[in-house]
């Protein structure tokens, strides 16, 4: 189990970084299938589709009152799955990240 966290950390933690991270995370992992990989590339690909749901819609407000939680909530989750996946633990991301687990389930 600790060899499979020390294979895949290097993929866990670049998964986290907002966009591009999440494929080349995705290709770093492609062969191994990785598990502990695999458990964060789910994570971070679900925090860069809520970034950007999140995203489409609060755009459409002209109104920091809006934009503001949209950005912490985020940055909270990011920083959610950054320190988990450092830090070695498959702990989902509060309120989503068993969903993305779910829903994601096909990705690796």
């Amino acid at each position: 189990m600790n060899n499979t966290i020390e294979k895949g950390k290097t993929a866990a933690i670049t998964s986290y970084i907002l966009g591009i991270g999440v494929f080349i995370a995705m290709s770093m992992n492609s062969e191994d299938k990785n598990t502990f990989a695999s458990f964060h590339i789910r994570q971070g690909l679900g925090i860069t589709l809520t970034f950007i749901s999140l995203g489409l819609i609060i755009s459409n407000f002209d109104s920091l009152l809006i934009s503001v939680p949209m950005w912490v909530f985020v940055s909270v989750l990011w920083s959610y799955g950054m320190f988990s996946a450092i830090k070695g633990e498959t702990k989902p991301m509060p309120l989503l990240g068993n969903l993305f687990q779910k829903w994601l389930v096909n990705i690796s």
